[in-house]
């Protein structure tokens, strides 16, 4: 398997953080950490969301984006999840990676500098060209939506 690489910069405000890593040999996804002012917590009540900063610029090769998913252990434990997951990232975009958590559990939850927040997934993108027919073919499924299946 060849890998793509990925440049980055890191942030003044993300100097002295880990860099995004894998956490194991065949882990999907590498950690993103919370870039905060360090001793000030960014607290989440329930239902709160906010926009916590990585501290990391990415440079994604053209034909990739970056997928920004919520950590199990997190969602799990306290009902912190990314908002838009999963959060995408385009290679042309320079910015600073952000992630929009939520807290969908039952107590406040504070992140503090320096926390695993989020993954990230690079994967390849598929580009279409997109044809406008007057019909479309029939399947068996044909426009069954929600639950057709049976598998709810």
């Amino acid at each position: 398997m060849s890998e793509a690489v990925v440049r980055y910069n890191v942030l003044p405000h993300g100097e002295g953080l880990n860099p995004p890593a894998y956490a194991s040999e065949h882990a999907a996804g590498l950690d993103l950490a919370a870039a905060l002012e360090p001793g000030h917590a960014q607290f989440l009540a329930p239902g709160e969301r906010a926009l916590i900063p990585t501290g990391i610029a990415l440079e994604l090769p053209h034909g990739y984006e970056g997928q920004v998913r919520p950590r199990s252990g997190l969602a799990l434990r306290h009902g912190i999840t990314v908002l838009n997951a999963p959060g995408t990232i385009d290679s042309d975009y320079r910015g600073e990676v952000q992630v929009l958590l939520i807290n969908l559990g039952s107590e406040p939850y504070a992140i503090e500098r320096g926390f695993r927040i989020a993954q990230l997934v690079i994967a390849p993108v598929s580009r279409v060209t997109l044809e406008i027919v007057d019909e479309l073919p029939a399947t068996k499924r044909n426009t069954g939506g929600f639950g057709s299946t049976g598998q709810l």
